[in-house]
């Protein structure tokens, strides 16, 4: 429960102040935090602590994954996941290459970012989508050959203020 509620404070936070959230940088990539980034590899070990002989607490098995980076430490990156799971991972197996994750039981993709717009896809909950543009209140997502536009509401690994061409 408390992971849950700090996770969505963290949270809560970020989208509501993307300028608060850049003033943070990691101290070893100057990088803001937190951020979203993704899984590299399809398989990934999360530690408890930022080094191989801490203990694996659970394993990530999807690859493109979408994940936020809290914490910075030598070649490793505390991460949360959509559920505020957390722990560190080696920074070889994550990616910048965005993604999302879909949240709602299902989603239409849209031709236009535009509630009445022609749907050209549906994707269920769970699905994890390339992200592409993003505007103040939709994001343009790939799932497989399919691209159309989604809510920011409707994903989660992208800030609510966050803009991206």
């Amino acid at each position: 429960m408390l992971k849950i509620v700090f996770s969505a404070l963290m949270v809560a936070v970020f989208a509501a102040s993307p300028a608060l959230a850049e003033a943070q940088r990691g101290k070893v990539t100057n990088l803001p935090i937190p951020r979203y980034v993704s899984m590299k590899a399809s398989e990934a070990n999360v530690r408890r602590g930022p080094g191989r002989s801490h203990r694996i607490d659970w394993v990530l098995h999807h690859r493109h994954t979408p994940l936020v980076v809290t914490a910075e430490h030598g070649h490793w990156r505390r991460v949360e996941d959509v559920e505020g799971v957390g722990g560190w991972i080696h920074y070889s197996l994550l990616s910048g290459v965005r993604h999302v994750l879909i949240m709602p039981d299902e989603v239409p993709l849209l031709r236009k970012p535009e509630e009445v717009s022609e749907v050209v896809a549906r994707a269920k909950a769970g699905v994890i989508a390339k992200l592409g543009n993003c505007e103040p209140e939709w994001c343009r997502v790939t799932v497989q050959r399919h691209s159309g536009w989604v809510p920011k509401s409707e994903i989660w690994g992208v800030g609510k203020g966050e803009l991206r061409d």
